[in-house]
């Protein structure tokens, strides 16, 4: 259900408080309060860590096996398949956030301190929430601006993290490479003198026009990098491609 309305888990938890419909598909009482949107990250980190989807495999094999589909010691062939990514696809202004922000929260963890000595004031209340609990700009022209300014903090933080004094342990996480491939994609920026003669350096921080979006270098979210735009014999989806050669 989660997945199918394109929700995230907290809004898929305020669903399941709040939504009547939502009530009667999972047989829940009308009072019901319902959970914490973390249960939901919880139970999938519960699935791969005990490897539960290998026992789901072997059930849909079982079956298989069962209605004649695939015979003992037998041999499968199929071809290459689309397997959706059970992900919501963010809008370029939520995309830029997000990966600022989960840039930010994993460094948090890691290196605190050192984020308290290079991170502005005004980052906390810009990146402490998630991008889609915050009310956005209503036109173009603050939403392009809004954009402007995230690219700019982003470009900040790489500045600060390419100095000397960066601890070596934040140089190559996976957090940051995402944020470097994000920005090289959608943002550019110039340097120039300033223009009052003082010859000190300005940037400028502009948004670039983005084509193609099937690209292979495209993440769709920092949360599932490996995720891709596809497009398929008219449909178009957003996963991973899966070769199968065989099932024995």
């Amino acid at each position: 259900m989660q997945f199918r309305e394109g929700l995230s888990d907290r809004q898929a938890a305020e669903a399941a408080r709040a939504r009547i419909d939502w009530k009667y598909l999972l047989a829940l009482e009308l009072a019901d309060p319902g959970f914490d949107y973390s249960v939901l990250c919880e139970f999938r980190s519960r699935l791969l860590k005990y490897d539960a989807e290998e026992r789901l495999l072997d059930r849909v094999l079982g079956a298989a096996r069962s209605a004649g589909l695939l015979k003992e010691r037998g041999r499968q062939r199929t071809d290459s398949t689309h397997v959706l990514g059970a992900l919501r696809v963010l809008n370029r202004l939520e995309l830029i956030g997000e990966t600022m922000r989960a840039a930010l929260n994993t460094i948090a963890v890691i290196e605190p301190d050192w984020l308290r000595k290079v991170a502005p004031s005004d980052w906390y209340s810009r990146y402490g929430r998630r991008i889609e609990d915050m009310r956005l700009p209503d036109t173009e022209t603050k939403r392009d601006a809004y954009a402007v300014q995230i690219g700019a903090d982003g470009y900040g933080l790489l500045d600060a993290l390419d100095r000397g004094t960066t601890p070596i342990v934040l140089r190559d996480i996976t957090a940051l490479t995402i944020l470097r491939r994000v920005w090289a994609r959608h943002f550019e920026r110039h340097r120039a003198s300033d223009v009052s003669g003082s010859g000190s350096p300005s940037t400028k921080v502009q948004l670039r026009v983005v084509r193609n979006r099937g690209a292979e270098d495209r993440i769709e979210t920092p949360y599932e990098p490996e995720a891709r735009f596809r497009s398929k014999r008219g449909m178009h989806r957003t996963g991973y491609m899966v070769h199968l050669t065989e099932i024995v």
